[in-house]
């Protein structure tokens, strides 16, 4: 399709061709020195290369070929988590929860120590389906241990990541996961994600399989150390990747309530499947990041917050099985930039996007940018850059597909702002209703499908 002119936006095709060319390349290659060793894989759990240089063993328990590899929940790593530098977590015990998108009958977990700056030693690793909502406690007879390599120990380091052995254990979809991991060794910066709108625990000493939950009594709201949950899944057949900042990831939304709209997402797709609707069979995973941007890095080395042309390879291309990604990126490119932000610099990174995901062959909806009248940053000439971009967006010029977010929560009466309803109350960020409204937006036939064929 020929580019249209939108809003001065129609610069030629070759004008947008040499820079995007250009930041493809230097984003590759930047990102090829700092995450040396990462491979795709196929998602099928036998030959994929983890970031610690072995490869996923296949459990001796696991059956030659029952169901498919999906990503049930991931997170993306941030940064390294504030008074954490010298001694990590050493002498204790890291209860992640997590809520799944699809259940399975095997699982297997990523721990990732990307920002640690020493080797991180984990000598016990457990895995078990909660007792319930908010709770540390193990539903009876789930507590499962967790083996690398066919060993209950693993040394991971730093800058890098392990994928661990199957375990068998059923994990039912739409439900709440522990995993749990224990450090005896200081291990320096901890890998974390902040902002996780649930929270996890940790207890003093090795407590990994403990199923009271009553030694847990460290609450915090961000996960440490994991990056994934796999589940060898019969219900679904791929993983859709949510790819975006904080609006994916879910700011504003209530704590513990999975109201994120990738979550409410995941719920429609399966409440169609059951109605015997023609969707896809798909989980969700989510790899937002508050306060992320399209173009530009965090400080550090690696980057914290790194952005999302860098970490897309790590956090889309590397996950399992995926088949679709959701993109909603760029609002804090406008937000962030300190004078004029350039739209068509934020489109061209997001058809960067889009090209490394056509070379995976996986199709990419993209969705429009949210308004924010109302917020401290806003003006109407940072306004003009969303509303500037939301147009070639619409016109089909940058994805796949479209899923209006902008429409789908504006105030009608005032488009600069959210309808109040749907705003969390700082201008920026939906409320659960808002979110659901996200979920609802999107036609569920625009994720069947893959990436256009080259002409």
């Amino acid at each position: 399709m020929a580019r249209k002119t939108v809003g001065g936006l129609g610069a030629s095709p070759t004008k947008h061709g040499a820079l995007l060319a250009a930041i493809v390349a230097l984003i590759v290659a930047m990102s090829a020195a700092i995450y040396v060793g990462v491979a795709a894989g196929d998602g099928s759990g036998g030959s994929k290369e983890n970031l610690a240089g072995s490869r996923t063993p296949r459990s001796p328990a696991e059956p030659a070929s029952t169901g498919t590899w999906v990503g049930t929940w991931s997170a993306s790593p941030v940064g390294a988590e504030p008074g954490t530098e010298i001694t990590g977590l050493a002498n204790r015990s890291v209860r992640n929860v997590v809520h799944t998108s699809a259940g399975g009958t095997f699982a297997r977990i990523t721990l990732s120590n990307l920002y640690g700056q020493s080797p991180l030693t984990i000598t016990h690793a457990s895995i078990a389906i909660a007792a319930g909502d908010d709770t540390a406690a193990a539903a009876p007879g789930t507590m499962s241990r967790v083996t690398f390599n066919g060993s209950t120990s693993v040394v991971v380091p730093a800058g890098q990541q392990t994928m661990s052995d199957a375990v068998r254990i059923t994990v039912p979809h739409d439900s709440d996961v522990l995993v749990t991991t224990y450090s005896p060794t200081a291990t320096g910066p901890v890998t974390y994600h902040p902002r996780s709108r649930q929270i996890s625990y940790a207890a003093q000493g090795d407590l990994t399989e403990d199923v009271t939950g009553a030694p847990y009594t460290q609450q915090v709201e961000y996960w440490r150390y994991l990056t994934a949950l796999d589940v060898l899944s019969n219900e679904s057949n791929g993983t859709i990747v949510a790819f975006g900042d904080s609006l994916t990831d879910g700011v504003g939304s209530s704590t513990g309530a999975n109201n994120r709209w990738p979550d409410l997402l995941s719920d429609r797709l399966r409440e169609a499947a059951e109605d015997g609707d023609d969707v896809p069979r798909y989980s969700v995973v989510n790899q937002g990041i508050g306060g992320n941007q399209v173009l530009a890095n965090g400080f550090g080395r690696p980057a914290e917050n790194q952005a999302g042309l860098g970490r897309f390879g790590r956090d889309v291309l590397s996950r399992t099985n995926v088949k679709v990604v959701i993109i909603d990126l760029g609002v804090n490119d406008i937000l962030r930039n300190r004078g004029h932000a350039d739209p068509d610099a934020i489109l061209d990174g997001l058809r960067a996007l889009v090209q490394q995901a056509h070379a995976r062959g996986l199709k990419v909806i993209g969705a429009t940018l949210m308004p924010f009248g109302g917020h401290i940053g806003y003006s109407a000439d940072r306004d003009s850059v969303r509303q500037a971009i939301n147009a070639e967006i619409r016109a089909g010029h940058v994805f796949d597909a479209v899923v209006d977010f902008d429409e789908a929560v504006r105030d009608p009466y005032d488009p600069r702002k959210f309808r109040p309803d749907y705003d969390s109350g700082d201008h920026l960020h939906p409320s659960d209703k808002g979110y659901e409204r996200l979920a609802d937006a999107f036609n569920l036939d625009d994720l069947k499908g893959g990436a256009p064929a080259k002409l």
